[in-house]
């Protein structure tokens, strides 16, 4: 489709996850240059602008607005205006409602500019210690229990790292219930990052719901967890040293997938130990 040069252009423009050194030199630009500055927390954001002396119209678009503010927003970038939208942090459009106006936006054959900076999901999934590639980023999940097990479910043998972002009053029900659904897996827990109290937990998931016990969550949480294995058909063509390197393959930590199948091939671990020793 041919973008209309009368059009506005759409900037999604990256903004400070925590520390603001991570503002970059761009995103100001485009902030100052602004018709138009479109943010899910208005208060939030003119404390950012406030802070990089950025004079512009700020406007409210968050999900209880968004159907209203769309339309606005979209006659305005159609009137030729340029619009910059910004979230509470991170890139506007991953697991916010941007993602709606920047749909609109393209369907109406309007520019839709990136500008890049920080993201937590990223930030978390390069320092967990578990594969970086591929991923699947799954935002936030569902409210309640049965939901959210549903959820869980139909994600269990994705075979990807996943990446969950979750709120530090439900931290300890999602953790029970991904125990519960995808059994004790290797992860990693990011809270407050780039700012000065960033903490990460890498882990086992029964051992992550033990630290939180002692250190009660607080910030928002990303959760990085190991991708999962499809469960081994017991077939006499698939022995068991097979099945322990398939499971190690799919991201599960050495000693429990030969935990795993000792117990349920009923074979001492010691002498799978000693096999898969051999063939390394």
């Amino acid at each position: 489709m041919t973008i209309e040069t009368a059009y506005g252009t759409l900037y999604l423009c990256a903004t400070p996850i925590g520390n603001l050194e991570d503002m970059t030199p761009r995103a100001i630009r485009m902030l100052s240059e602004a018709d138009i500055i479109a943010a899910e927390d208005t208060r939030h954001t003119r404390q950012l602008l406030n802070h990089f002396e950025i004079k512009g119209h700020l406007v409210r678009y968050d999900e209880h607005s968004k159907e209203k503010q769309g339309a606005y927003l979209l006659q305005e970038l159609q009137d030729g205006k340029n619009v910059a939208l910004v979230s509470d942090a991170g890139f506007p459009g991953i697991a916010d409602p941007g993602e709606a106006l920047a749909k609109e936006a393209i369907a109406a054959g309007i520019k839709v500019v990136p500008v890049p900076g920080a993201n937590a999901a990223l930030c978390a999934l390069i320092a967990s210690g578990l594969p970086a590639y591929p991923f699947f980023f799954g935002g936030f999940l569902p409210k309640s229990k049965r939901n959210r097990r549903e959820q869980l479910t139909k994600w269990q043998y994705i075979p990807a790292t996943v990446i969950l972002y979750e709120a530090p009053h439900r931290l300890e029900e999602v953790l029970q219930d991904i125990l519960a659904c995808w059994g004790d897996r290797q992860m990693a827990a990011a809270r407050e990052l780039t700012k000065l109290h960033e903490e990460f937990f890498r882990g086992t998931v029964s051992e992550c719901l033990a630290w939180i016990k002692v250190q009660p969550p607080r910030g928002e949480f990303c959760l990085v967890l190991a991708p999962g294995a499809e469960p081994v058909q017991e077939e006499a063509d698939v022995d068991p040293l097979t099945e322990v390197k398939q499971l190690i393959a799919g991201g599960m930590d050495k000693k429990e997938a030969l935990a795993k199948v000792a117990k349920a091939r009923r074979v001492p671990k010691r002498e799978l130990y000693n096999s898969l020793l051999q063939e390394e």
